[in-house]
């Protein structure tokens, strides 16, 4: 079976916490990769995910990594032809930070929606599928 590797990295603080946006973008990210699962199977396909935690110096120095999810080895805004953004955050990321913004026709997504993933999953996953060197007959 071809495997599909997704990377998403998320700031965990000390304290073991996350910022809102990176939870609600966990959450919808589970909810994606049992469909993508579903649906790559017959394909001959598996999704990996590879969660990457995050500390507070390394956030502080790059805050744009945060809720940064890489499929096949590209960002996931290539897939879709999507633009990086920023925004302020919350608590856990410091109330002056400016966190990670997907932008694709017109729309900000501080949370990455399952279908918003799952359209850049599969795009990246049609790139897996081999065209048979023979001709139906």
């Amino acid at each position: 079976m071809k495997q599909l590797p997704i990377l998403w990295q998320r700031l965990v603080s000390n304290e073991g916490k996350t910022c809102d946006r990176c939870n609600a973008t966990y959450l919808e990210m589970q909810r994606a990769i049992d469909t993508l699962r579903q649906s790559l199977l017959p394909l001959g396909i598996e999704p990996i995910l590879d969660i990457k935690q995050l500390d507070e110096k390394s956030f502080k120095a790059e805050p744009l990594e945060s809720n940064r999810i890489w499929i096949a080895g590209r960002p996931m805004e290539e897939w879709l032809g999507a633009s990086v953004g920023s925004s302020p955050c919350c608590s856990v990321c410091g109330t002056s930070s400016e966190c990670r913004t997907v932008e694709l026709d017109g729309i900000a997504f501080e949370t990455i929606p399952a279908t918003l993933f799952l359209k850049a999953a599969l795009v990246a996953a049609s790139q897996l599928i081999q065209i048979s060197s023979e001709a139906p007959g």
